[in-house]
């Protein structure tokens, strides 16, 4: 290729720019590389390496866990007084204080059981009772609720009344699970559509309805468990955030405003310190060393590349164990991934960003804005890590998904096999080629650019093939039709995870609010 043949080509990396000339690139480069202050985001600076490597505690910080989702049971009931020759009691099995007390002991036997089976953090506050909406001025911790959870025996005023105090809320009404709840009848006439024919309340809608069973409770509540660990979530920026083919700046404002996310930032300059100092310190490499070592020789992993790559790629991954620490946040993502950050760490940034990952931590390379909150939800909902990746055109009911920083504990707890090859497009460092299993069912969140719009469906991995792009690369079957996902899929890059989350996903992104085409 001549010298100036190659304007008009596709740069090398997982994901070219191409809409982008030369002159956008060293603006984006310039701004979104070397000064996130730009962007408006906080700003980490003057640090030190010994002022980190002493005042965050342990050597290796462990991940934040998930916040618990505080559910507030409200129970809402009447009790009928007889008159005489007037119709005097409504439809239901609630018509005694005794019916009362043993509808409450039913409750919090399920809630016992649903806390017991839940895979998501959750705390379920004191059942409350109110047969109007006076009583609900005893519940005081009503206000520290992240949803109530309605058992709409009757009691409409107080059903009411909790509709109207702006928090998420769950129905449930009884057709046999216990006594008959009145709202088993009236809650779509009375409630949702307000004697109308078309729904009539603001934030509650069809889906927030549940009739008998304590599993559709479970999904709805492990959605907004996601959601709220997701809301407000601060992240830091290495290089400042970005978008994928995106005008500078425009992406992260739009996720600080749906996400309320608080992006705080580092430069280059101030990490290429960091990491020279955290690189002469002798205890900083032997513990990286150390766990380079114990990585090696996790079973299932085969080294491909020079040991050096791996040993520097920890030191990288314990320089941003402190700046998380340091930042108070769980969640990390690299600008400039496709070379600014190699000739300062001497390796990758995609092994680190894979450990990371696996421990916990929510790390996501290329600061793509535009995909990370898909990302951060679904993590957040499912307990297990993301694997941000780069699509390919689907065809025949098959897409090839890939990108060099994929998690090794898909499911959240075992190790898949890996390969550490260099990372593709440089041939340099340390990139881990996970080997996902055949026959596992995965989510697929494809976001729009805009915030607006993002695609769903589920598939399953029917190879994890070596091909010549990115090094964790898997082949998704899906059952949907494959016109649909060519010309409904937004955006660019992808976020997968292992199990079926559509639902939860849908449920939460109403909420942002966010249209959701679930694909099936």
């Amino acid at each position: 290729m001549s010298p100036h043949s190659h304007k008009n080509q596709p740069k090398p990396h997982c994901c070219p720019c191409c809409d982008h000339s030369e002159r956008d690139i060293d603006e984006m480069t310039r701004r979104g590389f070397l000064g996130g202050a730009a962007f408006g985001a906080a700003a980490l600076t003057g640090l030190s390496w010994s002022a980190l490597a002493a005042g965050a505690g342990a050597d290796v910080e462990a991940a934040p866990p998930r916040r618990a989702l505080k559910v507030k049971p409200v129970f809402c009931y009447s009790i009928p007084q007889r008159a005489h020759q007037r119709s005097w009691r409504s439809w239901g099995g609630i018509q005694t204080p005794q019916d009362a007390d043993a509808e409450v002991a039913r409750i919090q036997t399920e809630l016992n059981q649903l806390k017991a089976t839940a895979d998501f953090p959750v705390t379920m506050m004191p059942i409350a009772r109110a047969q109007s909406a006076n009583d609900l001025q005893a519940a005081k911790d009503l206000a520290d609720a992240d949803v109530l959870l309605v058992y709409a025996a009757n009691g409409g005023g107080a059903v009411n009344a909790l509709a109207k105090l702006g928090k998420d809320v769950i129905f449930f009404v009884r057709h046999k699970s216990g006594p008959v709840y009145l709202w088993y009848e009236i809650i779509s006439p009375r409630f949702l559509r307000q004697h109308t024919d078309t729904l009539a309340v603001e934030g509650i809608d069809f889906e927030d309805v549940v009739v008998d069973d304590q599993k559709e409770i479970l999904w709805r509540l492990r959605a907004l468990c996601g959601l709220r660990n997701t809301l407000g979530s601060r992240i830091l920026a290495i290089g400042g955030p970005g978008a994928w083919a995106q005008p500078p700046g425009v992406v992260p404002d739009l996720v600080r405003k749906k996400w309320k996310f608080d992006i705080q930032t580092i430069t280059y300059d101030e990490l290429g310190k960091l990491l020279k100092a955290a690189r002469e310190d002798q205890a900083t490499v032997a513990l990286a060393r150390r766990r380079a070592e114990d990585y090696l020789t996790l079973p299932g992993t085969k080294l491909e590349v020079k040991r050096e790559f791996v040993d520097n790629a920890f030191v990288l991954e314990q320089v941003f164990r402190k700046l998380m620490a340091k930042a108070e946040c769980g969640a990390i993502t690299i600008n400039g991934c496709m070379g600014t950050i190699m000739p300062i760490s001497d390796t990758t940034a995609c092994l680190p960003l894979s450990t990371l990952n696996d421990d916990g931590y929510l790390a996501f390379c290329e600061s793509d804005f535009v995909v990370i909150p898909s990302g951060m939800l679904l993590s957040n909902i499912s307990g297990r890590p993301p694997f941000l990746n780069d699509p390919t055109y689907p065809h025949d009911h098959v897409i090839t998904l890939a990108h060099c920083t994929g998690p090794r504990k898909m499911d959240g707890k075992n190790l898949e096999p890996v390969r550490i090859l260099t990372h593709f497009e440089s041939d340099y460092g340390a990139a881990p080629k996970v080997e996902m299993h055949s026959g596992q069912t995965v989510t697929n969140i494809v976001p729009d650019f805009k915030a607006e719009r993002w695609l769903g469906f589920s598939g399953e991995i029917i190879d994890a093939p070596f091909l010549p792009i990115c090094r964790a690369q898997i082949d998704i079957r899906f059952d949907c039709d494959t016109d649909a996902v060519a010309e409904r899929m937004p955006g660019f890059h992808w976020m997968t995870i292992y199990g079926n989350y559509l639902r939860e996903a849908g449920y939460a992104l109403k909420r942002i609010p966010i249209e959701f085409e679930n694909l099936g």
